[in-house]
């Protein structure tokens, strides 16, 4: 097809930076799409979600912040440099697409997922901007979170996806172990949902204007605690599977993590309860989750083995081979 014929000559053009280099901007896209999560908890708790009032400009007729009658510099600035964060984390996003595409051999799959990356940090700079312009309503900012958290994710699969093959799928644990691991990560998700309505109703909402979710913060505190007990249920009763198929040590360091983690941000959640929702746990809480994401996800490709990783043909290494293997049949004969 022609599109796909101009795709590959355009590919074909770009420099091979090889896998070390690759894994490394893989690395960074990760602390990348963390931090941004973190960054945007300080915005929200500092009250400087509307430190620039508008988007994509910080205020009408000017891109950067200047003197306002109504507005701190320090909540400009910390808005402001959010949005040149954000800005950094596409051009890393925007390097790691590049750099796989020009990779030999293709890695089909690590490509796809790069360009998801991609495609959602655009995407959040977007919602970034509705949720400014509608002054910060209580949903915007559960769905700019909620989708934070999904590209923590997938820049996670990324990065595993860059130390494995392209082979298809083995399994290393039975279907029901791994339909469990499934079902924890839903519950995952429902809880981030619930933490995110219990932010919605307690007191940071980034600006001391907005309007927050008029539900009681209690049922809903209560409810994303019986959501965390649930998970961590479900992390004991696998705890218990996996022994009983004697899973592969990869394995359990997945689930090691994993467990660490939530353990020590439900800690978090309560203390943070306890004290009457202090700013800094609030972003401590909020890199937590981030942090549960990436152990959850990690798990996730722990529970099968897709193969080495490709390596490049190299026609001088064959050709070398085939003449060693000629002068050893050679001698034989001569002998």
């Amino acid at each position: 097809m022609p599109a796909q014929d101009a795709f590959s000559r355009l590919t074909d053009r770009l420099p091979d930076v090889g896998a070390r280099v690759i894994r490394w901007l893989l690395v960074i896209n990760l602390i990348c799409q963390t931090v941004i999560a973190v960054t945007g908890s300080v915005v929200r708790v500092t009250g400087s979600g509307l430190g620039c009032d508008t988007w994509p400009n910080c205020h009408p007729g000017t891109l950067v912040p200047v003197a306002h009658p109504e507005l701190d510099a320090i909540t400009q600035w910390i808005e402001f440099g959010n949005r040149l964060l954000s800005v950094g984390i596409g051009l890393v996003a925007l390097l790691c697409v590049l750099a796989v595409l020009g990779h030999r051999p293709r890695r089909t799959r690590l490509a796809r997922l790069t360009i998801v990356t991609l495609g959602g940090t655009l995407l959040q700079g977007l919602i970034g901007g509705i949720t400014v312009l509608m002054d910060l309503r209580w949903w915007t900012v559960a769905v700019h979170l909620l989708v934070s958290m999904s590209l923590v994710w997938t820049a996670m699969l990324a990065l595993r996806a860059s130390g494995e093959g392209d082979r298809e799928p083995r399994p290393l644990v039975p279907a029901p172990i791994r339909q469990l691991v499934a079902t924890a990560n839903g519950v995952l998700g429902a809880l981030l949902v619930a933490g995110t309505l219990v932010t919605a109703a307690g007191p940071h909402a980034g600006d001391a204007a907005t309007p927050r979710l008029n539900l009681p913060i209690d049922v809903l505190a209560q409810l994303h605690a019986e959501l965390l007990f649930l998970f961590l249920g479900l992390l004991i009763a696998l705890s218990f599977a996996f022994r009983a198929v004697s899973a592969p040590p990869r394995v359990w360091r997945g689930y090691w993590w994993l467990l660490g983690v939530v353990v020590a941000q439900g800690a978090i959640g309560m203390v943070q309860y306890w004290t009457g929702v202090p700013e800094v746990l609030v972003t401590l809480h909020v890199l937590g989750a981030a942090l549960v994401v990436v152990a959850a996800a990690w798990l996730w490709t722990t529970l099968r083995d897709r193969g080495s990783v490709p390596t490049a043909f190299d026609p001088t290494k064959t050709n070398a081979i085939a003449d060693s293997a000629g002068r050893r049949g050679e001698f034989a004969s001569s002998k």
